[in-house]
């Protein structure tokens, strides 16, 4: 039975696999363009007949809705904006999703500048405990809590994809801590590794993972087949990385 409060819209399902699809030219501009209208015209059929409905109550407020359009063409079209109630839908450049600022040309500036900004601030504590004569192993201890753990957040996400002029406050913010401490610790780069290694060697065993199938195996059994890839950005995303690292580890005997 078909929850009054949350009724299936047609179109709003299709439209929604177009566009989170991973493809390169899977979405056409006149066919998204109608879409949208099919989705704004149901919404005003659900709204006008259903009054209970999650959009009727005003559960989707446009003050609490905002839209981001993705759209790497030399000729864009005119976007034709959502509506519900009745009102346009905000469209914004750059969105924060479970603590990941996201823009809509997919670069990591904003993102990388939030988290260096929150870790800079983490290292004055670590200072302190430094000048209390605390020992290098508490003070690990306290940085693998608290700056660590900012600075590899959803780092499979995101770090793949950012430039070097990104990389380097990332970088400056462990070396610091380095110094802080008086202990080596690993680079930003080696935490990226870890975090995509450990996840990949789950995928790898658990064959009723949907992503098992990005790791198959070449006929000698000894690496896995890299995915083919069309743009940079693909090829320097999660699953390609996870690839490349897992054929780049030693062999086991």
């Amino acid at each position: 039975m078909t929850d009054p409060r949350h009724p299936y819209i047609p179109g709003r399902d299709e439209l929604n696999a177009r566009c989170w699809a991973g493809k390169r030219s899977v979405v056409d501009s006149s066919h998204l363009t109608e879409q949208v209208s099919v989705l704004n015209t149901h919404t005003a059929i659900v709204t006008a007949r259903c009054p209970h409905s999650c959009l009727g109550t005003g559960w989707y407020e446009t003050e609490k809705t905002i839209e981001m359009v993705v759209n790497f063409r030399k000729r864009p079209a005119a976007h034709t904006p959502l509506h519900i109630n009745k009102s346009i839908v905000e469209i914004v450049s750059s969105v924060k999703f479970l603590g990941v600022h996201m823009a809509d040309d997919l670069s990591w500036n904003l993102n990388t500048t939030t988290i260096t900004k929150k870790a800079r601030r983490r290292l004055h504590f670590l200072r302190k405990l430094k000048k209390a004569s605390l020992p290098p192993p508490i003070l690990t201890s306290f940085y693998q809590g608290t700056i660590e753990r900012v600075l590899c957040s959803y780092i499979t996400v995101w770090y793949g994809n950012c430039t070097t002029a990104e990389k380097k406050p990332l970088q400056w913010i462990v070396r610091t801590a380095e110094s802080i401490i008086g202990v080596p610790l690993p680079a930003i780069s080696h935490l990226y590794e870890k975090h995509i290694i450990r996840p990949a060697n789950s995928i790898v065993k658990d064959t009723s993972h949907p992503s098992h199938a990005l790791f198959s195996l070449l006929p000698s059994g000894r690496r896995f087949r890299s995915s083919r890839t069309v743009t940079a950005r693909h090829c320097k995303s999660s699953f390609p990385q996870a690839v490349r690292a897992l054929n780049s580890l030693p062999p086991k005997e």
